[in-house]
This record gives structure tokens, sequence and C-alpha cells, in this order.
């Protein structure tokens, strides 16, 4: 039977790595040279930090001192910062017909802004019936009305085209709304960690008003003995 061999993409450390030689770099980057793994180990140890090596294919590897839980949370925070920070834009469908009064315009064009404020892309689809399949112009010209409209929110990525009854065009947010979401997600978090604060703070002021007021008991307490004992 074959045995499979499970490959990790983590590096080697500490003792996990058998040869017998590393090119060592310090903590600040400093560059130690060549030395035997045993005497880098006992640097690490020394140092409290992790040999961790970090180019495994030179000759010889090449092997960091590092604190690797700090290093591995700090990856674990960039990771998450990053997806924090990517567009996370979905393409919503608003269906028109081609004979649409001003006042159901209106609201399907408020939709329209309202995605594309959201960093969404929008597909607008124009639904033809009966004789306006030969009349595809008109649809065109409302596409390009609403395009014209809602311009300070989003823009043509892909211009009015028929297709079998309908007539499709997509609109993308500018730039800057790509990331409205991550930006309110910023926000959210920036919120909620001033929201944690205050209550800490409330939390250590009723502690330290606990404290004063058991200090002034004490006081008390001892003042009384003490009258107590003036008496006798």
């Amino acid at each position: 039977m074959r045995i499979g061999v499970i490959i990790s993409d983590e590096p080697r450390i500490n003792d996990e790595i058998r040869v017998s030689q590393v090119r060592l770099i310090g903590p600040n980057g400093e560059q130690v040279g060549v030395i035997a793994t045993s005497v880098a180990l006992n640097l690490a140890k020394e140092a409290n930090l992790d040999l961790v090596e970090v180019a495994p294919n030179a000759k010889p590897p090449v092997a960091k001192l590092i604190d690797y839980g700090k290093f591995k949370y700090n990856e674990k925070v960039k990771q998450r910062e990053a997806r924090r920070n990517q567009s996370t834009a979905e393409i919503k469908e608003i269906r028109f017909r081609l004979k649409i009064d001003d006042h159901d315009f209106e609201v399907k064009k408020g939709h329209v802004e309202r995605f594309l404020n959201g960093g969404d892309k929008v597909k607008v689809t124009i639904m033809l019936r009966g004789r306006e399949q030969s009349r595809p112009i008109g649809g065109v010209e409302l596409l390009q009305r609403l395009a014209d409209e809602v311009a300070e929110s989003g823009s043509i990525e892909s211009s009015p085209k028929q297709e079998g009854r309908n007539i499709i065009m997509t609109l993308a947010p500018k730039g800057k709304k790509v990331h409205t979401q991550s930006e309110q997600r910023r926000r959210g978090a920036e919120s909620r960690a001033e929201r944690q604060a205050r209550q800490a703070a409330r939390l250590a002021a009723k502690q330290e008003a606990k404290a004063q007021e058991a200090e002034a008991a004490k006081a008390v307490v001892s003042e009384a003995t003490e009258t107590s004992e003036t008496k006798k």
C-alpha cells in the first residue's frame, strides 16, 4: 500500500531543522554568517527566540532568529486586513419596461444609485414586448438616460446591447465607491473599539470608586477604634 506524504506550507523551526549548518540572520536582519545549526539553536534559546528556516533550498539553508508566535499572529492580522480591503462587489439586476412612467423610473433609478453607492455593479435589463422588439432604439435611449442620470455614482461598463427580447447594459461603481463596504466595515470596527474602550473606562472608574469607598470605610473604622481606645 502506498503511503501518502503530507506536505506542509509551514517552515521548519528549531529542532525540526535537520541540516548541520545554516546561514544565520539575526533578529534585526543582521547577517551572522554560516554556523553550525546546534550553535544557532543555542543562540535562539539564549535570546528566547525561535530558529526559523526561511530559505530551505539555499545551500546552506537560510535561517532567522524571530519570535515565531508573534510572527504568525502578525501574518494572520495582515491576511485579515487584506480580506477586509478586498472588493466584495456583487452584480445586482434591475428590470425596466420600455413604456415606464416617470415615477417608476425614478424609483428604479434610486435602487440603481443605492447599489452603485454600495460598491455593486448593476445589470439593467429592458424587457421588450411584441412590436417593441422591432424598435430597440427606444430601449437604448432609455438606458442611456439612466446612465446619464446616475453618472455621479457609476459609469457604463458594458454598453446597451440586444439579447433576444431584452436590451442589457451593465453599470459599474466609480472607483472610490468600490471600497465603500470595506470602509463601512473599518468604521464599524473602530466604533466597536471605541465602545469597548468606553466600557473599560467606566468599569475602571467603578472599581476605583469602590476602592476609594473601601479605603474610606477602613479609615472610619480605624478612627472609631482609636476613639474607643482613648476613652478607655
